[in-house]
């Protein structure tokens, strides 16, 4: 490989580090988040966060006493609001002064996440170490599709929390002489795949997983490229409810290519009602 294709490689590569950097320390990007909550039946008032919330046969509800401040699509939000029933892995962003406070469901749970620009973990944050860009751990591979989409369950990283993915089929490459492959899910964007993955590296020199975002071509075609291997929120806070990836996607070998385990994590610390704080 040209020492030209080479530097282009390595410039490729540094922009998307650099743009995955600037969205998680983003004033709302996941370093900010200070608060987590899941959500019963049983109103419940969250530290920093305006109103009292719940979920149950109504889907999520919140309720903002006079004096606080919530805008829901712009629009102030005075008693009861109700958000309803939301989608599988959906999130909605609200907005109280400065933060952000998000609604999702995850793990056929809701809960509730404040984001707060002032966040201690975003404004420390020294950027997230990673491997230097290498073009030999860029290779081809090809998806290929189940006859169906299996149904597939795997834990969450924060405990209790399971989720399920309808695997549309596998990612098969090959590594230094060894034919691999790992089962995707559905990714963001059309096409697209999310692969997660762990390999001898994992609890070492990275996190105890990583992602892959990879859309094949129409005849499957695929640059798997593990310079891209990217930590999940949950390498950086406990505040995170990433899925964990299905146990037969083990590399057995060293990926070094990648991002490295974050330097620094933010810590979560219960709270009287339930919710965990930073």
């Amino acid at each position: 490989m040209t020492s030209t294709v080479t530097d282009t490689f390595a410039r490729d590569w540094t922009q998307w580090h650099e743009g995955k950097e600037a969205s998680l320390a983003s004033p709302h990007g996941f370093l900010s988040v200070t608060a987590l909550a899941w959500l019963t039946a049983e109103p419940v008032a969250i530290e920093g966060v305006p109103g009292r919330w719940s979920a149950g046969a109504r889907g999520v509800v919140v309720t903002v006493d006079e004096g606080e401040e919530l805008l829901v699509d712009g629009v102030p939000v005075v008693g009861e609001h109700v958000f309803g029933e939301l989608g599988l892995r959906e999130s909605v962003l609200t907005a109280a002064g400065e933060t952000a406070v998000e609604v999702a469901e995850r793990g056929g749970r809701y809960v509730v996440r404040l984001r707060d620009p002032r966040s201690p973990l975003r404004l420390g944050h020294p950027g997230t170490p990673a491997y230097p860009a290498d073009p030999r751990w860029a290779v081809g591979g090809r998806f290929v599709p189940f006859a169906a989409p299996e149904p597939t369950t795997v834990g969450g990283a924060f405990e209790g929390v399971q989720h399920v993915y309808d695997a549309p089929g596998t990612i098969e490459f090959e590594l230094a002489g060894r034919p691999l492959s790992l089962r995707a899910f559905p990714g963001h964007g059309e096409g697209a795949l999310t692969v997660l993955f762990s390999d001898e590296t994992s609890g070492d020199t990275t996190y105890a997983f990583r992602s892959l975002h990879l859309v094949p071509d129409a005849d499957g075609r695929v640059t798997v490229d593990l310079n891209r291997a990217a930590n999940l929120p949950c390498a950086y806070t406990d505040l995170a409810t990433c899925p964990l990836p299905p146990a037969e996607n083990r590399l057995p070998l060293r990926v070094e290519a990648g991002e490295r385990t974050p330097t620094t994590r933010g810590v979560a610390r219960p709270t009287d009602n339930g919710a965990v704080l930073s």
